[in-house]
């Protein structure tokens, strides 16, 4: 049994790690992140409610292309 899937599934851990860290470094410095045309923001007296769906969207969508660009290259 070859062990080369464990050393590519740490690889893709890391990779995945690295790139949450970047982002959360540079997250604050980056004006329009949770604040897009189609975040729901509802402000009342005693209540407030946030809910980012289009950087939701965003994301996923550049995470989808990011992991298929990864698994692409993996399985070459």
């Amino acid at each position: 049994m070859s062990l080369d899937w464990i050393g590519k599934i740490l690889i893709i851990i890391g990779g995945i790690i690295l790139i949450a860290g970047i982002i959360l470094i540079i997250s604050p410095h980056i004006p329009f992140l949770g604040k897009l045309p189609g975040d729901i923001f509802i402000k009342k007296e005693n209540y407030s409610f946030y809910f980012p769906l289009v950087t939701f969207l965003i994301l996923s969508i550049v995470l989808t292309i990011i992991i298929n660009v990864i698994l692409y290259f993996l399985n070459k």
